[in-house]
């Protein structure tokens, strides 16, 4: 997985008014918490950390005043709901080496069985247990030739070494639903006007 560096400072300022200076000066407030230490509030590098955040659970490599190094992952991101544009962020410390728990995306690769079928995301995000330097960006699952009915679980999808799950392994994550069929709903209505007549 890969490591961004970025250059943080700690703010003093909070309240609705500060945090609306801090994003006019394309920057980001932020919360740094975890390891039983007190919340630190931050002020983060817009750009970068709007690059940062494309990859999901990216390791970021905190340079704070100047003076101290820490490590982190992004474990709550607000955006405006209309622009887009990041309100806040809070990020959760890490040490090397400590397993943390986070949600991996689930790709799919492959086509399903031929019939018009649909394929369903029961779970669009894989709840894991890794190691904090080396969080999977994502897990890639096979759905070639599926066919309706069938289900893939938490426990079929191979995780690279030293991932374990931190869900049930009975977990549904993906299904595959048969097409429905219009003919057969016209039909099955216009059955159901003819009984109503015949009452």
């Amino acid at each position: 997985m890969s490591e961004v560096k970025l250059t943080a400072a700690t703010r003093s300022e909070f309240g609705k008014g500060a945090a609306r200076r801090i994003r006019r000066e394309n920057k980001v407030p932020g919360v740094l918490y975890g390891h039983g230490s007190d919340p630190l509030h931050l002020t983060l590098p817009g750009h970068e950390l709007l690059l940062a955040l494309r990859t999901p659970n990216v390791l970021i490599s905190l340079d704070i005043d100047g003076k101290t190094n820490e490590l982190a992952i992004p474990k709550s991101v607000q955006r405006d709901p209309i622009k887009g544009f990041l309100e806040h962020v809070d990020l959760l410390l890490v040490k090397r080496g400590e397993k943390v728990t986070v949600e991996i995306p689930v790709q799919t690769e492959g086509e399903l069985a031929p019939g018009g079928n649909l394929l369903e995301h029961v779970l669009n995000a894989l709840p894991v247990e890794a190691e904090a330097t080396h969080i999977p960006e994502a897990v890639t699952v096979s759905v070639e030739g599926l066919e309706a009915g069938a289900s893939i679980h938490a426990k079929d999808i191979t995780l690279p070494s030293g991932v374990t799950l931190a869900v049930e392994e009975d977990a549904v994550v993906l299904q595959v639903l048969a097409a429905q069929a219009e003919e057969a709903v016209e039909g099955e209505e216009t059955e159901g006007a003819e009984e109503v007549a015949e009452a």
